[in-house]
């Protein structure tokens, strides 16, 4: 069994314009690539050629997070219901264009003094999550939830929050996406985590701790250790590569040559 790595394009190829960084993802040996919001910055047919022309899978893809200063996702902030609809819409309609079968919602920021009413937040998400899981998994596609520890106020943060919206929202088509570098500030404990919960896990990123660079065994996690305990566990889906690159991408791809 081998392991499908995902090139993100908003991390990756810097060195060359944004369409031409699928056809630089090809080349580098990427089967697939994964995009954040500057997606929605182009044409969805210029997506298309792009990504058709370089022969490569669109693995993952972010949901629109919202047209206010400061918005980081709307899936849990209260009022923006409306919004967050118009979000999964696109970004359902993005997918679906480019045969993208993973799309993650950000949940958006909570006041960071922590005033808030954290049941009427609770319940926005999972309500949400509900109706994203349900038009997602019509079309063939995964929504997924990930903690994330670098931005202040962010509402998800935690694994054990997200499992436990995933099991409130209890629908097959919502995942957990685990990004080892949180996964590691957070929590630690990646391989156990893994091995628990295995089948809640949609999508997996990668980047080394402390600093979010390329992930070798240069750094707090064991990367060649944590990517065979993914192939004894069976993982099937994608593993997306999120990190900064020390310089240029191609030259610091070696910890990818026994997989690409």
């Amino acid at each position: 069994m081998s392991l499908k790595f995902c090139a993100n394009l908003a991390f990756l190829f810097k060195e060359v314009s944004y369409l031409d960084r699928y056809d630089a993802a090809a080349k580098a040996g990427f089967p697939g690539v994964e995009c954040g919001v500057d997606i929605y910055q182009y044409p969805l047919e210029d997506l298309k050629v792009a990504r058709e022309t370089a022969r490569v899978e669109q693995a993952h893809v972010n949901a629109p997070t919202g047209d206010k200063a400061g918005d980081r996702g709307l899936a849990a902030v209260p009022g923006r219901q409306n919004d967050f609809n118009q979000s999964l819409t696109k970004a359902i309609r993005y997918a679906k264009e480019l045969n993208c079968t993973r799309i993650h919602f950000l949940a958006g920021l909570a006041p960071i003094d922590g005033d808030y009413n954290k049941q009427h937040w609770e319940e926005t998400y999972c309500s949400n999550l509900q109706i994203a899981a349900e038009e997602c998994g019509k079309n063939g596609i995964i929504a997924l939830i990930e903690p994330i520890t670098t931005i202040p106020g962010y509402y998800l943060t935690t694994r054990q929050q997200g499992l436990d919206i995933i099991h409130k929202v209890s629908h097959p088509s919502l995942k957990l996406q685990f990004d080892c570098y949180h996964e590691q500030r957070s929590c630690g404990n990646l391989i156990s985590f893994l091995t628990e919960n295995i089948t809640q896990i949609g999508h997996i990123q990668v980047s080394q701790v402390p600093v979010r660079n390329e992930p070798d065994d240069i750094g707090e996690i064991n990367y060649p250790f944590v990517f065979k305990s993914l192939i004894d566990l069976g993982y099937q889906g994608w593993i997306g590569c999120e990190y900064n690159p020390r310089g240029k991408t191609e030259d610091g791809l070696q910890w990818a040559a026994r997989y690409l």
